[in-house]
């Protein structure tokens, strides 16, 4: 991945980090993080990783960022000054999941040894 590639990403995941804090409100004890940005190397587009605590709410919160993807975008495209601006796609972060998995796993061995 080239350093422009890594720069922007690093700059999308701020600033969209910041929007959606300060602008979407999901649903009470819901717990949504942006993980992380990987744009495609001629930057017209972005997957966008998100992690939802609960797990089982996951489908709503990217129900309710996908339907606020172009206000989102034009926010995002006001506040950098590049061109172009990658396109975003929300995704689910699948990573958090599987190591949340694999620590429930190491925690019950530990009380099974103890």
């Amino acid at each position: 991945m080239s350093k422009r590639v890594e720069k922007v990403n690093a700059l999308i995941e701020k600033e969209l980090g910041q929007i959606i804090f300060r602008e979407i409100e999901f649903p009470q004890g819901v717990l949504a993080t942006l993980t992380r940005v990987e744009s495609s190397i001629d930057l017209f587009s972005a997957r966008v990783y998100i992690g939802v605590l609960p797990q089982e709410k996951s489908k709503r919160v990217l129900e309710i960022l996908n339907k606020m993807v172009f206000v989102l975008q034009k926010m995002l495209d006001k506040r950098l000054r590049m061109r172009p601006i990658p396109r975003i796609r929300f995704v689910e972060e699948k990573e958090n999941v599987e190591a949340a998995k694999i620590d429930g796993i190491l925690e019950n061995l530990k009380k099974r040894e103890k």
